[in-house]
């Protein structure tokens, strides 16, 4: 009879029953992470973390969700026991290709595009969990003057014990869809030392109007999502219809089947972000003002009129997946460029390379990843020639940070198709049908770069001889 109301209530709504039972224990992780601010004692705590985490994963997955998320969580803290001085490098490789595995097995990718689900997902997000936790326990065995801020602020001089990492790694459902956080803010908020050290009469903010406001957020969001869905389906990309269109109109089309599909992930992120904030993880301290406010960045995983009006496609790491872009630029992107050199576009290809090998070996996610380093690339030569141009020139100046929005616009969108139809013949004929524009001009664009080169448009002055 349970089957049969699932059955129902899934259909209602258009999605099916695995994705049913995802959604509802989704939404349970809200009042479960509400629960553990009123559990008693450090260790209550990271074992309700853990628990309530092993058992929305059993209720939402299955069984075997949990053995899998056993594999990289056993990775890491064996590595952190057995040979610290390279348990990050080790807990990275293993790691990934253990997720690769599953990616290759389950096919998740495509699971997801008919509507489907699985714990790859969630096993996603563990990885880069474990991955941290391990290099910033290597990095706690470093001298200081050498690391990074990042890596001062995050490092690890003690292992956390066993029942910590279990509680880290699966708080209560957090795995499901992120944020990714730090293990030293997850034993802080456990412990209550840090910004959540309540010894001096400071009081913990309420978490309840940040909470509100993510879950209103969120259902505006689905709502949304549900309305546009029907009208802009990916299967028109290689429907014979698609094809007699104008670029135009083609192009247009490109925009709105990914402005739909965004709404998809600013629902999820919501919802995560209600749950870390009910949880007081969220929290991350107070504002400069004369009355300080309450600030929940630690929550945050996008910011939704960020992504939809960037001036510059630079911006858009800093406002799409937050912490999972910050994961990529504190552990790979930082980590490649050596001490006293800049990074170049070596290093952002290789982050966007590991970015979409995280996501999953199909041909849409490489291309949309490789395409979004063009398109970074691209935008900061606008806008190193807007830089160029002298001050007086405000309205040239206003153009060209107009030129960069559309720029911006124009190749994230066509890009984004192939990370919404995953295949090669969909991505290849989408890109095609507009004549491969998105590609073409960020290309041309860097090469124009050491043609045009930009100039500072105040030269530096000169020292009196």
């Amino acid at each position: 009879m349970e089957w049969v109301d699932m059955s129902s209530m899934a259909a209602s709504i258009g999605v099916s029953v695995a994705v049913l039972r995802f959604l509802l224990c989704f939404v349970a992780t809200i009042p479960v992470s509400f629960a553990w601010r009123i559990v008693p004692s450090g260790i209550g705590k990271h074992l309700y973390a853990a628990a309530s985490g092993a058992l929305l994963s059993y209720l939402s997955f299955g069984f075997s969700s949990n053995l899998h998320f056993l594999v990289p969580m056993t990775i890491g803290y064996a590595s952190m026991a057995v040979y610290r001085p390279k348990c990050g490098i080790i807990t990275f490789f293993l790691g990934f290709a253990y997720l690769i595995g599953c990616h290759v097995f389950y096919m998740s990718g495509d699971a997801w595009k008919e509507g489907g689900i699985d714990s790859t997902g969630a096993l996603m997000v563990l990885t880069l969990k474990v991955i941290s936790c391990a290099m910033n326990y290597n990095d706690g065995m470093l001298k200081e003057e050498g690391l990074r801020e990042a890596q001062k602020k995050h490092r690890l001089i003690q292992m956390p014990s066993l029942i910590e990492y279990f509680g880290y790694c699966l708080c209560c459902g957090s795995h499901f869809a992120g944020p990714v956080y730090e293990t030293k803010d997850y034993l802080e908020w456990t412990e209550g030392k840090g910004i959540w050290d309540t010894s001096d009469k400071r009081k913990q903010p309420s978490p309840f109007g940040a909470t509100v406001r993510a879950i209103f957020q969120a259902g505006i969001c689905m709502a949304l999502y549900l309305y546009l869905v029907p009208q802009y389906p990916l299967t028109r990309f290689t429907e014979p219809v698609y094809q007699e269109w104008g670029f135009l109109r083609k192009f247009s089309y490109q925009y709105m089947a990914g402005f739909t599909a965004r709404w998809k992930y600013y629902f999820i992120w919501s919802i995560s972000e209600a749950s870390i904030i009910i949880s007081g993880l969220g929290f991350s301290g107070w504002t400069n003002d004369a009355s300080p406010k309450p600030k929940w960045d630690r929550a945050k995983n996008v910011d939704i009129l960020g992504v939809e009006l960037a001036k510059s496609a630079v911006q858009i790491p800093l406002v799409w997946n937050i912490q999972v872009s910050t994961w990529l630029r504190h552990y790979v992107y930082e980590r490649l460029v050596q001490n006293g050199k800049k990074a170049g576009f070596f290093q952002l290809l290789a982050t966007q390379t590991v970015s979409a090998v995280w996501h999953g070996l199909y041909p849409g996610y490489m291309m949309f990843f490789v395409q979004s380093a063009l398109m970074i690339a691209g935008s900061r030569v606008i806008y190193r020639w807007q830089q160029a141009i002298s001050p007086q020139m405000a309205m040239l100046r206003k153009g060209m940070v107009f030129i960069n929005f559309l720029y911006t616009v124009l190749v994230l969108n066509y890009s984004a198709v192939g990370f919404m139809v995953l295949s090669l013949h969909e991505t290849l004929t989408a890109y095609g049908s507009v004549y491969y524009i998105g590609t073409i001009l960020p290309v041309v664009l860097i090469l124009l770069s050491y043609v045009v080169p930009a100039k500072p448009s105040r030269p530096k002055p000169r020292k009196e001889e």
